[in-house]
C-alpha cells in the first residue's frame, strides 16, 4: 500500500492565531494559469483574486508570490490568508485548567467557537489560545458547540493529535454535562434515551427519525426548585446536538436553546445574553501518550441556576 507523501509545510506564518489557507491544484486541463483556477474555485468577489496576486499575498511552496500568469501545474500547492470577517469580540475569557508538553485543557465560555469556521475565525478558542500561550502548533482534539460552555481538549504536538482524537472517536473519553431545564414532576428519571438523530447540511437543527438508534444519552435529575431542574447528562455517542435534541424530546428543552424545540433564528451579533444552559462539566480518560489517568472538572456554573433573574435579564 502506497503511503501518502507528507504535506509541505506552510511558507506563511499564522496570523492572529489562524493558519493560512492551503490549496492544492487538482488534475485536469481546464485551466491555463493558477489565477484562472483560483478565480473559478474560490467564492471571492470580482477582482479579489487579481488584487491578492498583484499584492503578493498568494505564494507558492517556497514563499514566493504567485504572478498572474504562472502556468497551472496539477498537484502544486499555494497558500494565502483570507481576510478575517468582522467579528464581535466575545467578552469572556477562556481559562486554562491544565497544561503539559502534550495537552492543554481549557474551560471555554459560552458563545465562543472551538476552531475557526465560517464567520467565527479569530474569536475562537483555538486562535485565542495559540496567541496567548505562544503555541502555534496547538490543535483541537474535538469540538464543543459554540453555544455550549465547558471543557475542551487541545493537543500541543501535531504528530500526537491523532492519538487523542481517536479517544473521542472510539468513545474512550467519559464525558458529563450539566444542564438547566424545566422541571416536570411527571418525567421519570433517571433514564437512558435512545433514538436516531439526523443532521442535514444547510439546516440548523437536527431531528429524530425512525430507525436504529445512533444516539444514546443518560439523563439524571440532580435537584429542582422554582420550576427548574438541574440535570446531569451523559452522552454515550456523539451526534450533533444530541443532548439538546434528547432533552427537547423529553419535554424539558434546555433553557436558552435557540433551536429546540423551535428554531427562533440566529442571535444578533453582539448579543451575549441568555446563554444556552449547557455545560461540558467533566472529561475523564487515560492519556494515550503518557498513560496518566486524567479527570478534569469545569469551574464554570450555569447562570440560570445560580441567579435566574440575572440570566433572564
Amino acid at each position: 500500500m502506497r503511503r501518502r507523501a507528507p504535506l509541505p509545510p506552510s511558507p506563511l506564518p499564522q496570523r492572529h492565531g489562524v493558519d493560512p489557507v492551503r490549496v492544492r491544484l487538482p488534475a485536469g486541463d481546464a485551466w491555463t494559469t493558477v489565477r484562472d483556477h483560483l478565480v473559478s474555485r474560490l467564492s471571492a468577489g470580482d477582482g479579489v483574486i487579481d488584487a491578492m496576486l498583484d499584492e503578493g499575498r498568494i505564494v507558492d511552496v517556497t514563499g514566493r508570490p504567485v504572478p498572474r500568469d504562472m502556468a497551472y501545474v496539477p498537484g502544486m500547492y499555494v497558500w494565502f490568508h483570507r481576510e478575517p470577517p468582522d467579528e464581535e469580540q466575545v467578552p469572556f475569557e477562556i481559562e486554562v485548567l491544565y497544561r503539559d508538553e502534550h495537552l492543554v485543557v481549557a474551560d471555554k465560555p459560552h458563545f465562543m467557537a472551538t476552531t475557526p469556521r465560517g464567520s467565527h475565525v479569530t474569536e475562537t478558542a483555538l486562535a485565542r489560545l495559540r496567541m496567548r500561550l505562544g503555541i502555534p502548533t496547538l490543535g483541537a482534539a474535538h469540538r464543543l458547540d459554540r453555544l455550549t460552555a465547558g471543557l475542551v481538549l487541545f493537543t500541543v504536538r501535531p504528530e500526537e493529535r491523532g492519538a487523542y482524537q481517536s479517544l473521542f472517536r472510539d468513545r474512550q473519553v467519559a464525558k458529563e454535562y450539566e444542564a438547566v431545564a424545566p422541571y416536570d414532576p411527571a418525567l421519570a428519571l433517571p433514564r437512558t434515551v435512545r433514538s436516531r438523530i439526523v443532521k442535514e447540511r444547510g439546516i440548523l437543527a437536527a431531528f429524530e427519525v425512525e430507525g436504529d438508534p445512533n444516539a444514546v444519552s443518560r439523563v439524571e435529575l440532580l435537584e429542582h426548585r422554582d420550576g427548574r431542574g438541574r440535570y446531569r447528562l451523559v452522552p454515550y455517542t456523539g451526534q450533533t446536538h444530541q443532548l439538546r435534541v434528547h432533552m427537547s424530546a423529553l419535554g424539558v428543552p434546555i433553557l436558552g436553546d435557540p433551536l429546540y424545540p423551535v428554531t427562533t433564528g440566529p442571535v444578533p451579533a453582539g448579543d451575549f445574553s441568555r446563554p444556552l444552559q449547557l455545560l461540558a462539566r467533566v472529561l475523564e480518560f487515560t492519556d494515550p501518550i503518557t498513560g496518566y489517568e486524567h479527570r478534569f472538572v469545569s469551574r464554570r456554573t450555569l447562570g440560570s441556576w445560580s441567579s435566574y433573574e440575572e440570566w433572564a435579564g
